[in-house]
């Protein structure tokens, strides 16, 4: 609210007595200015939200490209100039907003992880811009799309702005990180995680999740093929976690920055980035001579999986044909498959 509501209109105020008028990022794709545009998702992948998982106000100022290059430089230059200026008169303000932020923190138990815009609601922003409008190209002899500098106006447009969760995650009292994921603990380190070693082999109850299902880009982003749409199955088991394992107990500053990063179906989770894909591989398996017969004494041994193995050959017609799928399927619910094979391996210690 602070944010919104008073320290940014100042900027805008001191940047226009300085020439300049701010605009919200335009995010603009396949339409132009005039029908209004939604606020740019900033989410912890991105600097400015990343910053606000530790409830930091941050600024990412975009310059007009077809500016002048020293035109861009001195616009920068002055508004980190009005930022430093109004965050120095505002500074009681803004560090007892973000002790109030920080005391609400610490009391909140539901975060949320995903978002998309709320298109119900809007406010009004001058923006000065161009009429639009289109013309064959002289390359492809297709209608393009081009400004007209002779044609400039002033308009009030729609700014969508506010967004609503579709994700949430319940943070945990702590997680336990095992020391073999030296990529991820290094990382929390360097966020100011503060991480306690466990002195002694220690059996804990425990809550652990299985990814049901994820998806994979097909091309690299910032030099990672991420995984999305990830589906998850919790349950809760009692496991005996290593000496030097971490234990890390959420109710501390960086407690969104943990639940954003090692809850594994939040779109910048650790899991998500590829961090965790060794356990995507499955590396046990069988000969098929050698277990046509142990399957039988599995099934005769667990009627509750005889019965699901029987209906599911009973209403997949293929499954029923595939004599493969079927050894491999008795494989996967029997007590020889390996369990950590898509077992996400950070655990969440409950309240």
């Amino acid at each position: 609210q602070l944010l919104h509501n008073t320290y940014t209109p100042k900027l805008y105020k001191d940047m226009k007595k300085l020439g300049y008028d701010l605009v919200p990022y335009v995010n603009i794709f396949n339409n132009t200015p005039e029908h209004g545009w939604t606020a740019f998702y900033e989410p912890p992948r991105f600097a400015s939200g990343y910053a606000a998982l530790f409830q930091t106000i941050s600024f990412v100022p975009e310059t007009h490209m077809l500016k002048p290059f020293k035109q861009r430089v001195y616009a920068t230059f002055d508004m980190m100039q009005c930022i430093i200026i109004e965050a120095s008169k505002m500074a009681k303000d803004i560090k007892q907003a973000r002790a109030t932020d920080r005391k609400n923190l610490m009391e909140q138990k539901e975060f949320p992880l995903d978002w998309k815009p709320d298109t119900t609601k809007y406010e009004k922003i001058t923006f000065k811009g161009y009429q639009s409008g289109y013309e064959t190209s002289e390359i492809s002899g297709q209608p393009r799309l081009y400004y007209d500098h002779n044609k400039p106006y002033t308009k009030q447009l729609k700014f969508y702005h506010h967004y609503t969760p579709t994700l949430h995650a319940t943070a945990p009292y702590a997680y336990i990180v095992p020391k073999a994921w030296k990529e991820v603990w290094s990382r929390l380190k360097q966020n100011g995680v503060t991480l306690q070693k466990l002195a002694k082999p220690t059996t804990m109850d425990v809550t652990t999740y299985t990814i049901d299902h994820y998806e994979t880009t097909q091309k690299p982003y910032e030099s990672h093929y991420m995984h999305r749409n990830v589906q998850i199955s919790k349950k809760s088991i009692t496991k005996t976690f290593e000496a030097g394992d971490f234990i890390v107990y959420v109710n501390q500053n960086a407690k969104r920055y943990l639940v954003e990063t090692l809850e594994p179906n939040g779109p910048d989770a650790f899991f998500v980035w590829n961090f965790f894909d060794g356990i995507l591989q499955q590396k046990e398996g069988y000969s098929d001579y050698v277990f046509e017969d142990l399957a039988v004494n599995i099934l005769d041994n667990d009627p509750a999986l005889k019965a699901k193995f029987l209906a599911k050959k009973m209403r997949d017609t293929a499954f029923a044909r595939n004599g493969n799928a079927q050894l491999d399927y008795i494989y996967k619910y029997s007590p020889y498959m390996e369990p950590e094979y898509m077992r996400y391996p950070i655990y969440r210690l409950e309240y």
